[in-house]
């Protein structure tokens, strides 16, 4: 064979022969101990961590956006959309952590060790490209924050936001578990501010439960099916599939079919727990914007400046807006961190290429802020609101790319062996994979042909 071509020959599993052997973040691959006995519930707190830092991605700022447009224009209408993403994600990342435990490899590296190199450059490029989507979130999300709360021009804070490359590479420094519970943290500042905004909200309960009924109308109305697509691109973001299938393997379980049959029950547990949290964050962001802004008949308030504005005097509470702020910013600097990660493990997995993790966030951070700085430039803070939503349509048309090789992976007998998935879970897998795909055929020929 010539030296220079790949070595496409297959081994029992399926996997390439010419796949690399290195570790999912090899850093700290298997670096957190867990206990050799002890109560269930000691065992859980062990895996515990892994399920909140993807959780993240399904609350960004871009979350923020989506949310606010469709709930001061629709009411409650979208919240069945947020409760099936919320459900989707629950499928989606607990097959990702799957992969991850059971074939040692992340989702990029098994379809580097599965597909050609043209196809994998392909996949690269779509997952590259959700990554900056993502990117552009968080630097128009960072930079708002500033914004509002110190009074930063958001050219400035876009600048600002661009320094935070360093802030990975600080907490992975100090372990793996640190970066975890600093992760956690900013999460509970998030659920505190919002709980706090719902409270004064006083949404009425029958009206809300309602809006978490599906309506035939959100795939008739364009606009509104423009909205609930960026809420699905907001909320299962393909990156987080790549996150959660490497850093699963932080964990030092037993490698074999008792320690990985325990490792998926716990990180599956922890998973869907952290999700909730997210389901709950976000529908509060709608119910916030729904119970404030479309009842005082505010139903075009889509930007986050604008609700900054009107929130602590529509809802009487004075510290509302600060909460709302504070939130956001907290929510920046967690998505900041995950994406950096997602972005280490994509660029490794795909490419075998490894640049220091500043570097590469420096980067994608430099792509993400031009669009910011010239938009802004142009069109000001109207311009930037829908920026943010675009970005979360641009995550929902990669997530084919990132769902289809999951689900073909974990239906794999050959691949996944006693661990392969149930042929009713793999039903419903591809059930979602196909509604993604539908949805997104939708999209692109509304938009296109109007």
């Amino acid at each position: 064979m010539d030296a220079r071509s790949p070595d496409l020959t297959r081994d029992a599993a399926g996997w390439r022969n010419d796949a690399p052997a290195t570790k999912s973040l090899a850093e700290v691959n298997a670096s957190v101990a867990l206990p050799i006995a002890g109560v269930w519930w000691r065992r859980l707190l062990a895996f515990v961590g892994p399920g909140y830092l993807v959780s993240v991605g399904y609350m960004d700022p871009g979350n923020w956006a989506t949310d606010l447009a469709g709930g001061s224009k629709f009411g409650y209408t979208l919240l069945s959309v947020i409760l099936l993403s919320n459900l989707m994600a629950i499928l989606l990342q607990s097959l990702a952590a799957r992969l991850g435990i059971v074939t040692d490899r992340d989702l990029a590296q098994a379809c580097r060790a599965t597909y050609s190199p043209a196809v994998n450059f392909m996949l690269w490029l779509a997952c590259e490209a959700a990554i900056i989507a993502c990117d552009l979130a968080e630097v128009i999300g960072t930079a708002i924050a500033l914004k509002l709360l110190f009074g930063i021009p958001l050219i400035g804070g876009a600048l600002i936001a661009a320094l935070d490359a360093f802030l990975l590479l600080i907490l992975m420094n100090r372990g793996f578990r640190f970066l975890e519970s600093f992760v956690i943290a900013l999460l509970v500042v998030i659920a505190v501010c919002f709980t706090v905004q719902l409270a004064a909200a006083a949404p009425p309960v029958a009206e809300m439960l309602r809006g978490f009924v599906p309506k035939t109308e959100i795939f008739t109305n364009p606009e509104m099916l423009y909205i609930a697509i960026g809420i699905i691109g907001a909320t299962v973001m393909p990156h987080n599939l790549y996150l959660h299938s490497s850093i699963v393997q932080t964990r030092a379980y037993e490698r074999n079919d008792t320690g990985r049959r325990e490792a998926i029950k716990w990180a599956t547990t922890d998973s869907t727990i952290a999700l909730m949290l997210a389901l709950f964050i976000n529908a509060a962001i709608l119910v916030v914007a729904a119970a404030t802004f479309h009842k005082s008949g505010h139903s075009d308030v889509a930007e986050i400046g604008q609700a900054f504005e009107l929130l602590s005097p529509l809802l009487g509470l004075g510290i509302a807006s600060t909460l709302f702020a504070v939130a956001l910013l907290a929510s920046g600097l967690n998505s900041t961190v995950t994406a950096t990660l997602a972005g280490q493990i994509v660029m490794e997995g795909f490419l075998d290429l490894r640049l220091p993790s500043w570097a590469r966030r420096l980067l994608t951070r430099g792509i993400a802020i031009v669009p910011v700085i010239v938009v802004t430039a142009i069109y000001g803070e109207r311009g930037t609101a829908d920026l943010l939503v675009f970005s979360q349509v641009v995550l929902s048309m990669q997530l084919p790319f990132a769902v289809i090789p999951l689900v073909r992976f974990v239906s794999d007998r050959r691949k996944m062996g006693k661990f392969v998935i149930p042929v009713w879970v793999a039903a419903i897998a591809w059930i979602v994979a196909g509604i993604i795909v539908i949805l997104n055929l939708k999209l692109l020929a509304d938009t296109l042909f109007g």
